[in-house]
């Protein structure tokens, strides 16, 4: 299998070029100004009468998004374990599995140790906790753990964010996870069988390092499904949207996946920085769902989680952006931990049509979100469609899409 490699996005001309359906700020003070009058220097023109008329419906809009995802009463549904040295600490950033109705949870654990394993809880309903092991049932093999905390999230050493998928043609679980310690910080990859994974026989296959040997790299989500008869993997979503895509997942010496990934924002969107793709895709009718981090321009220090719908054959364009963050930090569990004003998604899933989104708070706690999932898709239409109206849709799609004209 060859090197699977992402082009590096064209250099941009410094000439500036028009933006399509860009509207000039002195055309929002105007009362009552109809859209007629407006000389704009684009092709398109605008439907609505005025600005004006948009902007009630954009405010109303943003106070009604809240409802998108509503955060259980039960959260935090998982908190670290003093009795348990090993995940005393922090347990958070969960990858989720369903599996013969069951929700399965693979979270991130710090101990007293300060190395970071993958803990194992199982829920029957979604929100309640029904049994969570002892131990943990991964780790990573390490000789030499830092003397220094990692930034992301803390720990010494060891694995953090699991991303897992179950692929039922291969009768597998894959899993990929950032892999650090005192000089690295990877991208990871493991399998485990479906059926060793149900009867808790944690065989998991050796540890694969899958991004570039010799950069830094975080965060790589492989889709549910082969796309176009490949395994297909997001591996970076800033400056553009890039997928890899695999004949297999052997990963054998010398194979990678060359990612690139510059911080970038969406010049038109909440995002004053966007950070890395968050839970594997979910597939819906309409586009596979992809979950992001950003950090908002007006509240940098804040972790939001905002969500793109992608094309179901191409993922690579992104047919649509949230205006606003669905999960935004704004309860008290979500400023009383490690990381204060973090919420960061690993896993999401669809069960009885119903949206459930699992993210840490506070790099501390598991928690969870949910809506049912014709809600949600309806609710991302109309925000769309209000975009569409006022000329300003293509506007929040153009910077993951490379597109500026």
């Amino acid at each position: 299998m060859r090197k699977q490699k992402s082009k590096k996005p064209k250099k941009r001309s410094s000439a500036r070029r028009p933006r399509a359906h860009y509207i000039p700020k002195k055309y929002y003070k105007a009362e009552k100004m109809e859209f007629e009058k407006l000389q704009l220097e684009i092709s398109q023109e605008v439907s609505m009468k005025t600005i004006e008329e948009s902007i009630p419906e954009i405010y109303r809009w943003e106070e009604s998004r809240r409802l998108l995802l509503r955060k259980s009463p039960l959260n935090p549904i998982l908190r670290p374990r003093n009795e348990y040295p090993w995940e005393a600490y922090q347990t958070f950033n969960p990858g989720i599995l369903l599996l013969d109705g069951k929700v399965h949870i693979i979270y991130r654990a710090i101990g007293v140790d300060g190395i970071s394993r993958f803990g194992y809880a199982v829920s029957n309903d979604g929100f309640k906790i029904d049994e969570r092991l002892p131990n943990p049932i991964y780790q990573r093999k390490m000789n030499n753990p830092s003397y220094y905390p990692s930034p992301s999230g803390g720990g010494y050493g060891g694995c953090e964010d699991p991303r897992i998928v179950v692929m039922r043609e291969d009768g597998k679980i894959y899993m990929t996870y950032n892999a650090f310690g005192p000089s690295e910080l990877r991208v990871a990859f493991t399998s485990i069988d479906i059926n060793d994974f149900i009867n808790r026989r944690w065989n998991w296959r050796e540890e694969k390092i899958i991004s570039n040997p010799s950069e830094v790299h975080k965060n790589f989500v492989i889709f549910p499904e082969k796309i176009d008869g490949r395994y297909a993997i997001l591996h970076s979503i800033s400056p553009r949207i890039q997928v890899s895509y695999l004949d297999d997942l052997e990963f054998n010496d010398g194979e990678y996946i060359e990612s690139y990934h510059f911080p970038n924002s969406n010049p038109n969107g909440w995002e004053g920085r966007v950070k890395s793709p968050g839970a594997p895709p979910l597939k819906t009718d309409e586009g596979w769902l992809l979950f992001y981090h950003g950090l908002s321009k007006n509240e940098p220090w804040k972790y939001k989680i905002g969500v793109m719908l992608l094309d179901l054959e191409k993922p690579e364009e992104v047919l649509y952006a949230s205006s606003f963050p669905v999960i935004q930090p704004d309860q008290p569990y979500e400023y009383s931990g490690f990381k204060p004003g973090v919420t960061y998604t690993c896993g999401a899933i669809i069960k009885d049509r119903e949206l459930m989104v699992y993210y840490g708070a506070a790099d501390t706690y598991v928690c969870v979100a949910h809506s049912p999932l014709d809600e949600f898709l309806d609710a991302l239409r109309r925000d769309r469609d209000v975009k569409e109206k006022i000329g300003l849709s293509k506007l929040f799609i153009n910077g993951f899409n490379e597109s500026y004209g």
